[in-house]
Protein backbone atom coordinates (compact mmCIF):
# COMPACT_ATOMS: atom_id res chain seq x y z
CA UNK A 1 0.00 0.00 0.00
CA UNK A 2 1.39 3.79 -1.12
CA UNK A 3 2.10 5.60 1.92
CA UNK A 4 0.06 8.82 2.41
CA UNK A 5 1.85 12.03 1.39
CA UNK A 6 2.39 14.21 4.13
CA UNK A 7 4.57 15.61 7.01
CA UNK A 8 4.91 17.32 10.10
CA UNK A 9 7.42 20.61 10.21
CA UNK A 10 10.16 20.29 12.86
CA UNK A 11 10.13 22.98 15.78
CA UNK A 12 13.17 25.22 15.26
CA UNK A 13 15.04 28.47 16.50
CA UNK A 14 14.23 31.59 14.91
CA UNK A 15 17.75 33.45 13.68
CA UNK A 16 17.67 37.07 12.90
CA UNK A 17 18.51 36.20 9.10
CA UNK A 18 17.23 33.28 8.17
CA UNK A 19 13.43 33.14 6.99
CA UNK A 20 12.42 31.14 10.45
CA UNK A 21 10.25 27.71 10.00
CA UNK A 22 7.24 28.13 12.22
CA UNK A 23 5.34 25.20 13.93
CA UNK A 24 2.59 23.99 11.97
CA UNK A 25 -0.64 22.36 12.93
CA UNK A 26 -1.15 18.33 11.45
CA UNK A 27 -1.99 18.20 8.23
CA UNK A 28 -5.66 16.35 7.31
CA UNK A 29 -5.45 12.98 7.99
CA UNK A 30 -5.10 11.67 4.93
CA UNK A 31 -1.79 13.21 4.40
CA UNK A 32 -0.61 12.78 7.71
CA UNK A 33 1.81 10.18 8.99
CA UNK A 34 3.34 10.94 12.87
CA UNK A 35 6.78 10.25 12.54
CA UNK A 36 7.13 11.94 8.98
CA UNK A 37 8.69 15.70 8.89
CA UNK A 38 10.02 17.81 7.10
CA UNK A 39 10.72 21.33 6.99
CA UNK A 40 12.63 24.09 4.54
CA UNK A 41 14.55 27.36 5.57
CA UNK A 42 15.88 30.11 3.30
CA UNK A 43 18.63 32.76 4.05
CA UNK A 44 17.64 36.27 3.70
CA UNK A 45 20.53 37.69 2.22
CA UNK A 46 21.59 35.09 0.06
CA UNK A 47 19.72 34.14 -2.75
CA UNK A 48 19.67 30.96 -4.79
CA UNK A 49 19.94 29.24 -1.30
CA UNK A 50 17.31 26.79 0.37
CA UNK A 51 17.89 24.74 3.47
CA UNK A 52 16.18 21.38 4.17
CA UNK A 53 16.11 18.73 6.85
CA UNK A 54 13.83 16.16 7.12
CA UNK A 55 13.24 12.22 8.85
CA UNK A 56 10.92 10.29 6.56
CA UNK A 57 9.34 7.31 7.53
CA UNK A 58 6.15 6.49 5.38
CA UNK A 59 5.59 8.30 2.41
CA UNK A 60 7.72 7.93 -0.72
CA UNK A 61 8.20 11.42 -3.05
CA UNK A 62 7.06 10.91 -6.37
CA UNK A 63 9.71 11.93 -9.63
CA UNK A 64 10.27 15.40 -8.97
CA UNK A 65 13.63 17.89 -9.32
CA UNK A 66 15.15 21.23 -8.32
CA UNK A 67 16.54 23.79 -10.32
CA UNK A 68 20.21 23.80 -8.15
CA UNK A 69 22.06 21.35 -6.94
CA UNK A 70 21.38 19.01 -3.87
CA UNK A 71 23.98 18.34 -1.71
CA UNK A 72 23.36 16.51 1.48
CA UNK A 73 23.87 13.79 4.06
CA UNK A 74 22.28 10.58 5.34
CA UNK A 75 22.28 10.96 9.12
CA UNK A 76 20.70 7.92 9.87
CA UNK A 77 18.63 5.17 7.87
CA UNK A 78 18.89 4.10 4.30
CA UNK A 79 17.03 6.21 1.05
CA UNK A 80 16.42 4.41 -1.94
CA UNK A 81 15.75 6.25 -4.77
CA UNK A 82 15.54 6.61 -8.69
CA UNK A 83 17.89 8.79 -10.26
CA UNK A 84 19.14 8.63 -13.81
CA UNK A 85 17.23 6.07 -14.53
CA UNK A 86 18.78 3.84 -11.74
CA UNK A 87 17.83 2.67 -8.07
CA UNK A 88 20.43 4.02 -5.61
CA UNK A 89 20.89 3.34 -1.97
CA UNK A 90 21.99 6.00 0.62
CA UNK A 91 23.12 4.23 3.84
CA UNK A 92 24.04 6.25 6.42
CA UNK A 93 27.07 8.63 6.79
CA UNK A 94 27.09 8.68 3.20
CA UNK A 95 26.68 11.92 0.53
CA UNK A 96 23.93 12.56 -1.81
CA UNK A 97 24.85 15.07 -5.04
CA UNK A 98 22.54 15.93 -7.02
CA UNK A 99 23.00 17.92 -10.32
CA UNK A 100 20.36 20.46 -11.47
CA UNK A 101 16.69 19.46 -13.31
CA UNK A 102 17.62 16.31 -12.32
CA UNK A 103 14.18 14.06 -11.73
CA UNK A 104 14.50 11.69 -8.82
CA UNK A 105 12.24 9.98 -6.28
CA UNK A 106 12.85 8.76 -2.58
CA UNK A 107 11.33 6.34 0.11
CA UNK A 108 12.67 4.51 2.90
CA UNK A 109 14.54 1.47 2.79
CA UNK A 110 14.50 0.45 6.55
CA UNK A 111 11.59 0.25 8.90
CA UNK A 112 12.70 3.52 10.79
CA UNK A 113 13.06 5.63 7.53
CA UNK A 114 16.16 8.11 6.77
CA UNK A 115 16.88 11.32 8.52
CA UNK A 116 18.82 13.56 6.18
CA UNK A 117 19.87 17.38 5.93
CA UNK A 118 20.40 18.79 2.00
CA UNK A 119 21.31 22.32 0.89
CA UNK A 120 19.57 23.27 -2.37
CA UNK A 121 22.00 26.02 -4.50
CA UNK A 122 21.47 27.22 -7.43
CA UNK A 123 24.00 26.91 -10.41
CA UNK A 124 24.59 30.52 -10.45
CA UNK A 125 25.76 30.64 -6.74
CA UNK A 126 28.07 27.87 -6.98
CA UNK A 127 29.64 29.52 -9.50
CA UNK A 128 29.97 32.77 -7.38
CA UNK A 129 31.01 31.07 -3.99
CA UNK A 130 33.32 28.65 -5.33
CA UNK A 131 34.48 31.00 -8.20
CA UNK A 132 34.53 27.86 -10.79
CA UNK A 133 31.92 27.18 -13.54
CA UNK A 134 30.06 23.73 -14.79
CA UNK A 135 30.00 21.91 -11.94
CA UNK A 136 28.55 18.50 -12.30
CA UNK A 137 28.70 15.15 -10.07
CA UNK A 138 28.99 11.62 -11.45
CA UNK A 139 27.81 10.04 -8.60
CA UNK A 140 24.50 10.42 -6.86
CA UNK A 141 25.88 8.69 -3.62
CA UNK A 142 29.17 8.71 -2.52
CA UNK A 143 30.03 6.76 0.65
CA UNK A 144 32.51 8.78 2.52
CA UNK A 145 31.66 8.75 6.13
CA UNK A 146 34.65 11.30 7.15
CA UNK A 147 32.85 13.86 4.76
CA UNK A 148 29.43 12.69 5.33
CA UNK A 149 29.66 13.72 9.02
CA UNK A 150 31.56 17.00 8.32
CA UNK A 151 28.58 18.24 5.97
CA UNK A 152 26.33 17.24 8.35
CA UNK A 153 27.61 18.87 10.70
CA UNK A 154 28.22 22.18 8.44
CA UNK A 155 24.46 21.52 7.12
CA UNK A 156 23.10 21.92 11.03
CA UNK A 157 25.30 24.80 11.47
CA UNK A 158 24.41 27.06 8.79
CA UNK A 159 20.62 26.24 9.87
CA UNK A 160 21.49 27.54 13.41
CA UNK A 161 23.58 30.32 11.94
CA UNK A 162 22.44 34.28 13.12
CA UNK A 163 25.62 35.69 11.19
CA UNK A 164 25.54 36.34 7.75
CA UNK A 165 29.02 36.50 7.17
CA UNK A 166 29.17 33.24 9.51
CA UNK A 167 26.61 31.64 7.42
CA UNK A 168 28.91 32.44 4.19
CA UNK A 169 31.99 31.18 5.66
CA UNK A 170 30.21 28.11 6.39
CA UNK A 171 28.75 27.96 2.42
CA UNK A 172 32.26 27.85 1.12
CA UNK A 173 33.67 25.19 3.69
CA UNK A 174 30.12 22.90 2.55
CA UNK A 175 31.44 23.36 -1.24
CA UNK A 176 35.12 22.98 -0.64
CA UNK A 177 34.24 19.58 1.27
CA UNK A 178 32.23 18.04 -1.99
CA UNK A 179 34.09 19.39 -4.41
CA UNK A 180 36.50 16.64 -5.17
CA UNK A 181 33.60 14.68 -5.84
CA UNK A 182 32.99 17.24 -8.57
CA UNK A 183 33.66 17.09 -12.75
CA UNK A 184 34.11 20.71 -13.40
CA UNK A 185 32.50 20.16 -17.23
CA UNK A 186 29.23 19.44 -18.42
CA UNK A 187 28.63 15.36 -19.02
CA UNK A 188 29.22 14.21 -22.81
CA UNK A 189 25.63 13.69 -22.79
CA UNK A 190 25.44 17.61 -22.76
CA UNK A 191 24.60 17.60 -26.76
CA UNK A 192 21.86 15.59 -26.66
CA UNK A 193 20.31 18.63 -23.61
CA UNK A 194 20.97 21.22 -26.47
CA UNK A 195 18.17 19.23 -28.70
CA UNK A 196 15.68 19.36 -26.49
CA UNK A 197 16.70 22.90 -24.84
CA UNK A 198 13.41 24.48 -26.70
CA UNK A 199 11.29 21.39 -25.44
CA UNK A 200 12.14 22.34 -22.14
CA UNK A 201 12.02 26.03 -22.90
CA UNK A 202 8.35 25.72 -24.60
CA UNK A 203 7.22 23.37 -21.85
CA UNK A 204 8.21 26.36 -19.18
CA UNK A 205 5.96 28.51 -21.35
CA UNK A 206 3.04 26.13 -21.49
CA UNK A 207 2.95 24.91 -17.55
CA UNK A 208 -0.73 26.24 -17.69
CA UNK A 209 -1.83 24.68 -21.04
CA UNK A 210 -2.25 21.13 -22.25
CA UNK A 211 0.35 20.41 -24.44
CA UNK A 212 0.71 17.37 -26.74
CA UNK A 213 2.73 14.91 -27.73
CA UNK A 214 2.74 16.12 -31.29
CA UNK A 215 3.18 19.65 -30.29
CA UNK A 216 6.37 19.09 -28.63
CA UNK A 217 7.48 17.04 -31.45
CA UNK A 218 6.80 19.50 -33.56
CA UNK A 219 9.01 21.64 -31.40
CA UNK A 220 12.22 19.01 -31.56
CA UNK A 221 11.55 18.59 -35.13
CA UNK A 222 10.96 14.78 -35.12
CA UNK A 223 7.83 12.45 -35.16
CA UNK A 224 6.02 12.12 -32.25
CA UNK A 225 6.94 8.57 -30.96
CA UNK A 226 10.82 9.50 -32.63
CA UNK A 227 10.64 11.89 -30.10
CA UNK A 228 9.36 10.30 -27.27
CA UNK A 229 11.61 7.37 -26.89
CA UNK A 230 14.61 9.98 -27.36
CA UNK A 231 13.44 12.03 -24.63
CA UNK A 232 12.72 9.22 -22.13
CA UNK A 233 16.27 7.74 -22.81
CA UNK A 234 18.18 11.32 -22.17
CA UNK A 235 16.10 12.39 -19.48
CA UNK A 236 14.82 9.09 -17.99
CA UNK A 237 11.40 10.09 -17.64
CA UNK A 238 8.62 10.73 -19.84
CA UNK A 239 7.32 14.09 -21.25
CA UNK A 240 4.73 14.05 -19.07
CA UNK A 241 6.42 13.52 -15.78
CA UNK A 242 8.97 16.67 -16.49
CA UNK A 243 5.94 18.99 -17.26
CA UNK A 244 4.24 17.76 -13.76
CA UNK A 245 8.15 18.23 -12.07
CA UNK A 246 8.16 21.84 -13.75
CA UNK A 247 5.02 23.14 -12.35
CA UNK A 248 5.83 21.42 -9.31
CA UNK A 249 9.03 23.62 -9.27
CA UNK A 250 7.31 26.96 -10.53
CA UNK A 251 4.82 26.16 -7.84
CA UNK A 252 7.10 26.23 -5.44
CA UNK A 253 8.62 29.43 -6.49
CA UNK A 254 5.30 30.97 -6.65
CA UNK A 255 3.95 30.14 -3.70
CA UNK A 256 7.44 31.43 -2.04
CA UNK A 257 6.65 35.05 -3.64
CA UNK A 258 3.52 34.74 -1.61
CA UNK A 259 1.12 34.04 -4.00
CA UNK A 260 -2.30 32.13 -2.74
CA UNK A 261 -2.42 28.23 -3.05
CA UNK A 262 -5.73 28.57 -5.32
CA UNK A 263 -3.54 31.32 -7.52
CA UNK A 264 -0.54 29.11 -7.55
CA UNK A 265 -2.68 26.17 -8.57
CA UNK A 266 -4.59 28.07 -11.37
CA UNK A 267 -0.98 29.74 -12.71
CA UNK A 268 0.58 26.07 -13.04
CA UNK A 269 -2.26 24.43 -14.94
CA UNK A 270 -3.05 22.31 -12.24
CA UNK A 271 -6.82 21.08 -11.98
CA UNK A 272 -7.45 22.62 -8.36
CA UNK A 273 -6.20 23.79 -4.69
CA UNK A 274 -6.10 19.85 -4.16
CA UNK A 275 -4.37 19.04 -7.07
CA UNK A 276 -1.93 21.14 -6.01
CA UNK A 277 -1.79 19.94 -2.55
CA UNK A 278 -1.41 16.52 -3.46
CA UNK A 279 0.75 16.83 -5.94
CA UNK A 280 3.11 19.39 -3.91
CA UNK A 281 3.37 17.34 -0.62
CA UNK A 282 4.31 13.90 -2.67
CA UNK A 283 6.83 15.61 -3.87
CA UNK A 284 8.48 17.69 -1.55
CA UNK A 285 7.13 16.21 1.67
CA UNK A 286 4.86 19.37 2.97
CA UNK A 287 1.62 20.73 1.81
CA UNK A 288 1.96 24.02 0.05
CA UNK A 289 0.56 26.62 2.67
CA UNK A 290 2.71 25.04 5.03
CA UNK A 291 5.55 25.58 2.31
CA UNK A 292 4.61 28.76 2.20
CA UNK A 293 4.60 29.70 5.93
CA UNK A 294 8.06 28.08 6.31
CA UNK A 295 9.83 30.35 3.88
CA UNK A 296 8.22 33.40 4.69
CA UNK A 297 8.20 35.35 7.93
Amino acid sequence: MKPACSTEAVPATHPADVDAALWMPGVPPEFEHPRDRAEFRRPAHRPGIELYRAHIVRYAFEPHSHDGFGLGAIESGVERFRYGGSEHLAPPDSIVLMNPDALHTGRAETADGWRYRMLYIAQEAIETISGEAGWWFEDAVRRDARIARRVTARLEALWRSTDPLAFDGLLVSLLADVRHHARVAHPAGAADAGRFATVIDYLHAALADRPTLDDLAAVAGLSPFHFLRCFKAHYNVTPQQMLMALRLREAKRLLASGLPPAQVAASTGMADQAHLTRSFACRYGVTPARYQRQVRQ
